[in-house]
């Protein structure tokens, strides 16, 4: 809900739990009031007054009185030049260069919708949305600030538009996408960083003085840092405490910082990275910032995990895949590499169809003359000297064993030994009279330009059009280095990491609308760009590279802070492990599987009898229980960094059934494993707990399992699956009738 209050000029947005409130004050500055829990009605004006103090000074139009400064103003959209020392939303330079800017309400609208965001991922459905015009007190320069509520989910979305009218060109210098200014300074700032085969480690720090920032200058969002974060209560804890989230709609260059200041205030902001970008915005011309998806929960972590769950998987995952159960796959990768012909691909997929595996993915080396990584990205011709009778044939022998077939593109990357980049070796981004670097033996496609685009879309589309597939591997196996494009001037060259990211989108768009059958996964060395931008495309991406089950119980672990189960490609893989030699067994990799988008990486036909019979089980209960999965309330019971365990619940949002993982991470003598005190369950109705090998624990109260606990199976007790290391257990918990 939406309301306009003439008398002060104050808004106020509301959700199912949530307030947010600002007001265009006195002097015509948007203020920043509130965002936290519900208001009554009220409003927040005068309450928490700030003055004028030494060192911070006054705009012209209180240069009598010198009582007010926008250093010490909670601002909904703070610019740089104008008095504010603090981190800016906007910084820009104008025709005569000059660089303060001084933005006032100008006006507003509320409309029953919320408007698309042309050339980029943005929520959609029902909501209502504010549109507050500022415009510079100098020049005709406006800001659009949109902010769309969807009230069911406790998120507000906010973006920007910058709108230049002054009659000559502006160089935009920052435009960040959303700021919050929180009246306190006794926050932790929760991040999640990590590298290329462990991304998305949960990091917390105390918001101090000075500011607390992590971003991506590598042209993607990154494995090292992801564009979502969490400003918190120093105590807020899984189900308590005050929490906001801000999850940037964005695959590129990002920052999200956070620091306090001589006020003890602290100020949140978030959106594209400042180094290296700029953007001439010529006369008549606008600039859409990405989106942010702000949620506040009151009610710690747990709640805001799952406002963000509901939201992805109904609001911003488009398309027949978006809440479609997906198909249980298996991908030859790490069965063969670059080895392999149609017929070893066939053997592969027929030992995996008589298990119950749903469809065999073909990874990177069926195309061009590509034996190894050193040649061939970017010819997407197939290879028929390995696959014989090209895709068409696969496809057709795959029906005959009802196997679906999915495929792997590298779009955006060319190999110098490749027919693409002899023919157009200016296609890729690279700086004239200076070396290049290099990673995998590849450079990056200049997808800023849409020759290059345009050559993409025939090559794989093509490919596409010639057998019956049902899905797309779409990876990037490196960040972007040497940013300069042949197709723009020089003093032009700061847009091309956004125009780069633009120029994916679009791409990605094109693809998936001629496609609409295809489960599009992203994929960018494994978990490099996961990030909700991508899921606007992709309703799912590979998690990590990285199929250790072990190390993947940290990864998910912090993923499902931000992102759905929904989202998370996972896999039971080979053991050894391909990354860390790490042994576990069959039934644990299973089980850490079904917190993902479940599938196989491995030559099922070479695993043991008794490890084919798991795989048979396996498949049977994950599609039994997909809808819990996928669309239940998701409850972290443990923390795999500080605990002997990991453990998590799915309930079911109507309280019927459950599903509690626990998988043993660390094996110690003489262990007593932690109570975990369940969620989600009707506290007087009674559950029956049943492991997966048929085992009945008891029954108990809802009550009884939320309030006292549940000791879970000590690792000993799982014998039966072959090892007491890293010991895994699967328990169902059923509500009993009557």
């Amino acid at each position: 809900m939406i309301r306009y209050e003439e008398t002060g000029h104050v808004f106020t947005l509301e959700t199912a739990h949530a307030a947010y409130q600002m007001m265009a004050d006195g002097y015509g500055y948007l203020q920043h009031l509130h965002f936290g829990g519900k208001l009554g009605g009220g409003s927040c004006d005068g309450l928490r007054p700030v003055w004028a103090t030494a060192f911070s000074a006054s705009p012209q139009v209180d240069v009598e009185r010198q009582r007010y400064s926008l250093d010490l103003t909670p601002q909904e959209y703070p610019t740089a030049g104008g008095g504010d020392y603090r981190t800016p939303c906007l910084s820009l330079t104008f025709a005569d260069g000059a660089r303060n800017v001084e933005l006032c309400y100008a006006s507003h609208r509320i409309l029953k919708e919320k408007p698309a965001l042309e050339g980029l991922p943005s929520l959609h459905g029902a909501c209502e949305t504010l549109e507050i015009t500022l415009r510079d007190r100098w020049a005709d320069l406006e800001v659009v600030l949109l902010y769309s509520v969807f009230e069911e989910y406790d998120v507000i979305a906010r973006s920007a538009r910058i709108v230049n009218r002054t009659g000559a060109p502006v160089t935009l210098n920052g435009v960040l996408s959303a700021c919050l200014d929180l009246q306190e300074d006794d926050f932790d700032f929760v991040h999640f960083h990590g590298r290329h085969a462990m991304e998305r480690m949960v990091e917390r720090t105390p918001v101090a003085h000075g500011e607390v920032s992590v971003g991506s200058v590598r042209g993607t969002s990154s494995h090292q840092h992801n564009p979502f974060v969490i400003v918190c209560d120093r105590s807020a804890t899984e189900d308590s405490g005050r929490c906001w989230g801000l999850s940037f709609l964005y695959s590129g260059n990002f920052i999200a910082a956070a620091s306090c200041d001589q006020s003890d205030a602290c100020r949140v902001v978030m959106g594209i990275h400042p180094q290296g970008f700029s953007w001439r915005l010529e006369d008549g011309e606008s600039f859409q910032a990405p989106e942010v998806a702000l949620c506040y929960s009151g009610r710690g972590f747990g709640a805001l995990s799952q406002s963000y769950h509901k939201l992805y998987r109904h609001c911003l995952c488009r398309g027949e895949w978006a809440l479609k159960r997906r198909p249980v796959l298996i991908n030859n990768w790490e069965a063969t590499y670059f080895n392999f012909n149609e017929e070893k691909l066939f053997q592969i997929a027929k030992a995996a169809s008589e298990l119950g595996v749903e469809m065999l993915v073909v990874d990177d080396g069926w195309f061009g003359n590509r034996f190894d990584d050193r040649r061939a990205l970017g010819d997407w011709v197939v290879n028929t000297e390995k696959v014989r009778g090209g895709m068409k044939a696969l496809s057709d022998r795959l029906k005959e064993i009802h196997m679906r077939l999915g495929l792997w593109f590298e779009p955006e990357m060319v190999s110098e030994d490749s027919n693409l980049y002899r023919a157009h070796p200016d296609w890729c981004l690279s700086v004239p009279g200076r070396g290049r670097s290099r990673w995998r033996n590849q450079l990056v496609l200049d997808m800023s330009r849409k020759e290059v685009r345009d050559f993409i879309h025939d090559e794989m589309a093509a490919v596409l059009s010639s057998a019956d597939f049902s899905y797309v591997k779409w990876d990037m196996n490196r960040h972007l280095t040497d940013v300069w494009s042949a197709a723009l001037p020089a003093d032009r060259q700061g847009e091309v990491h956004h125009r780069y990211v633009l120029g994916v989108y679009e791409l990605l768009e094109r693809m998936e609308t001629e496609f609409p059958h295809i489960l599009f996964e992203g994929c960018s060395g494994g978990g490099g760009r996961f990030d909700a931008g991508m899921l606007y495309y992709h309703p799912q991406i590979w998690c990590s590279d990285n199929t250790d089950a072990i190390e993947r119980l940290e990864i998910q672990y912090g993923s499902s802070f931000g992102y759905p189960i929904s989202a998370v490609g996972s896999h039971v893989s080979a053991s050894p492990n391909h990354q860390t030699g790490r042994v576990t067994p069959f039934h644990t990799r299973g089980v850490v599987a079904m917190a993902g988008t479940f599938g196989y990486e491995l030559d099922l036909s070479a695993i043991t009898e008794e490890e084919k019979e798991l795989v048979k089980k396996q498949v049977k209960q994950y599609i039994r229980l997909y809808d819990l999965i996928n669309d239940g309330n998701y409850y972290r019971l443990t923390d795999p960094a500080a605990c002997c365990l990991t453990a998590w619940e799915m309930a079911a949002p109507d309280g019927s059934r459950a599903l509690l993982s626990i998988v043993y991470s660390h094996v110690r003598a003489n262990l007593y494993p932690p109570i975990l005190r369940l969620r989600g369950l009707t506290p007087d109705a009674r559950y029956r707990l049943t492991g997966d090998d048929g085992k009945v624990y008891g029954e108990w109260t809802g009550a009884a399992l939320m309030e006292a606990g549940f000791r879970p199976p000590r690792q000993h007790d799982a014998y039966p699956h072959g090892c007491a290391d890293y010991a895994a257990f699967q328990i169902e918990l059923t509500r009993v009738e009557g």
